[in-house]
Formats: structure tokens, sequence, C-alpha cells
């Protein structure tokens, strides 16, 4: 069976994959923004969104005991204290009114040496709103229950002609 098969390997063992995550989620919460590989910010993104959602929780408790337990529960994944502390210290001030999408990867190119992709993914700042989504104007009938300009043309030309008269012949 291939139960929790979902995501990158990144062509390491299991351990290497968290250690390398774990070390790529400290430096992004330090530095806010670090250039790696494109498989490799793909795979950080969601593990560092769930630690990032784990701090707003930890935020939003009333009692000591639920944060503090959020709180080992982030530092299980990400295994660098500091940046645990940074993180659910000041940095998720800018996380509270955001609703997923923490971070954003931009693109760099490849690697001189290798041909990697390279990307560069940081944190989305808190005011930033993004691109704006375009909506399709629906005129609530479907494509195919419009007449086509060929058609609409046609009926144009039919009913601008003159009707003949009955009477004559």
């Amino acid at each position: 069976m291939r139960h929790n098969k979902h995501h990158s390997s990144l062509g390491v063992t299991r351990e290497h994959r968290a250690a390398m995550l774990s070390n790529l989620a400290a430096s992004l919460i330090q530095h806010g923004r670090i250039q790696t590989t494109l498989t490799k910010a793909k795979a950080l993104r969601p593990f560092i969104e769930k630690v990032i959602t784990k701090a707003k929780q930890a935020k939003a408790k009333t009692e000591k005991k639920d944060a503090l337990h959020l709180r080992r529960l982030a530092l299980r994944d990400v295994r660098d204290e500091n940046a645990v502390t940074l993180l659910f210290n000041e940095k998720v001030e800018q996380f509270v009114n955001r609703n997923g999408g923490y971070t954003r990867i931009y693109k760099l190119g490849a690697r001189q040496s290798d041909a990697a992709e390279i990307a560069l993914i940081e944190f989305v700042k808190a005011d930033d709103v993004g691109y704006k989504k375009t909506r399709r104007k629906s005129s609530g009938k479907s494509k195919k229950s419009q007449p086509t300009e060929a058609a609409a043309a046609a009926a144009e030309s039919t009913e601008s002609a003159p009707a003949p008269e009955e009477g004559k012949a």
C-alpha cells in the first residue's frame, strides 16, 4: 500500500528529509527569505505553513498550557528553539489576519553548475493582498444556448428584408 506517500521525497531518506525541512524552515523564520532549489521550496511551503498555523492557534489560546502544547508541537517539526521562539513571539503578528498563503515562491532560473531550478521563498507581508482574481461575467446561460455571431447575423438579415406580400401573384 502507498499510504502517506503524497509528498516529494527529495531523493533522500525520510529522516534526512525531515532534518532538511527543519533546517530550511528555521532559516526561513530567521531571515524572512531564503534561496533554494524549486523542489525544496515547494516541499517547504506546506511544512512551514502548518507551523505558522500552530503559532496562530497558540496566540489565540487563552490558557497557557494549550499554547505551550502547540509550541512543543512546532518544536517537534522545526528543531531550532530560537527560530520557534522568534516565530511564536514576534513573527506571528504579521500572519494573524491572513487565512493561509503565508509564503510566496519566485522562480529565479537555472543554476549554472547543475542546471537545477533555483527559487526564492519568502514570507508574504501582512498588508500584501497579492494578485486580484478576475471573475468572468456570466449571463446565466450556457454557451450552447447563446447564438453564435454568424447565426445572429443571419437572423438580422432575414428580419430586415421586406416580407413578401400575400395578395399579389
